[in-house]
């Protein structure tokens, strides 16, 4: 296998993002969209011709994914919606622990089949375990798979079946594998990170199945292989990294949000590109996130 090489980060969009997540890569539109989870707005930046656009939201926003055209669902604090970010015509709108006011979606993504995945936190980011990871199938069928998480990161999907999940403040990453029902029949400690490696954030896979993990307060991304070794590591002029994901031609392109969130000044001295929204060329090529699929009554009564 060859050995992995990257560019040195270049800043894509000089944006002072608070929160920055939530890397989705459109290839029909050219663009590469993120989130500010606490400016509550959605970014994309088009490779081509190199417009920005950014959509405001009126709640926190930890996620997007893609749908069609310009219907996206977004990850909302205590919602699912799904809205036509073009016309702002919100389709339809899914509560979200409503029993949980303090709570908020964080991380999510699209699995291989279409279905879509994500975490809920506490939102004060308390030392309490109320954070779930749900999975969202075709038919709006909402499936709690598992429970008792800090602040929910990733995912990253193997297969259908398999997939890598993070609490952040735990340092953890774990490995874990559902059956056909959604139920957990293994979850494993991965990886766990060092208090100096900061803590593992935003995820997403090569073709080789490399795990690429953004460290939060770490200032770099590392790529473990299969057997959770460190074969590559990417350092940033930023403190906070938080999400990546693969697009661009040939898909090896990875673009990297990081936040300004919670640095001191002498922080923000250090790593002045704190907030900036990057690229890095690499020689991996990258898996897609899926589109989310709806089933074909759902696309009748909502498209």
């Amino acid at each position: 296998m060859n050995k992995i090489k990257t560019s040195e980060p270049k800043p894509l969009w000089k944006i002072r993002c608070t929160l920055g997540e939530g890397t989705l890569w459109v290839g029909e539109h050219n663009s590469i969209y993120f989130v500010d989870i606490k400016k509550k707005k959605i970014c994309s930046f088009n490779i081509k011709n190199k417009k920005k656009k950014i959509f405001e939201v009126n709640k926190e926003i930890g996620f997007i994914a893609h749908i069609k055209d310009h219907i996206f669902i977004l990850g909302l604090q205590g919602e699912l919606r799904i809205q036509n970010l073009k016309s702002k015509k919100i389709l339809k709108s899914i509560k979200i622990e409503p029993n949980l006011k303090l709570n908020r979606i964080n991380d999510g993504k699209t699995d291989p089949a279409g279905n879509l995945w994500f975490g809920t936190m506490d939102n004060l980011e308390r030392k309490i375990e109320k954070g779930s990871l749900y999975k969202l199938d075709k038919n709006f069928k909402l499936i709690k798979v598992d429970k008792n998480y800090r602040i929910t990161n990733g995912p990253a999907f193997i297969d259908q079946y398999n997939f890598y999940h993070t609490d952040s403040p735990k340092k953890t990453i774990y490995k874990i594998k559902i059956n056909k029902n959604n139920k957990i029949v293994s979850k494993k400690i991965f990886k766990k990170l060092s208090t100096e490696e900061g803590s593992p954030d935003g995820m997403t896979l090569d073709k080789n199945k490399n795990l690429w993990v953004a460290h939060f307060h770490g200032a770099c991304i590392s790529v473990f292989n299969k057997k959770a070794k460190l074969i590559h590591r990417i350092q940033f002029p930023a403190k906070n990294i938080t999400n990546c994901a693969f697009g661009g031609k040939n898909t090896k392109e990875l673009y990297v949000s990081t936040a300004t969130k919670g640095m001191s000044k002498a922080d923000l001295r250090k790593f002045r590109y704190s907030g900036f929204f990057f690229s890095v060329k690499t020689n991996a090529k990258g898996v897609l996130q899926k589109k989310f699929i709806l089933s074909n009554e759902e696309k009748r009564s909502l498209l």
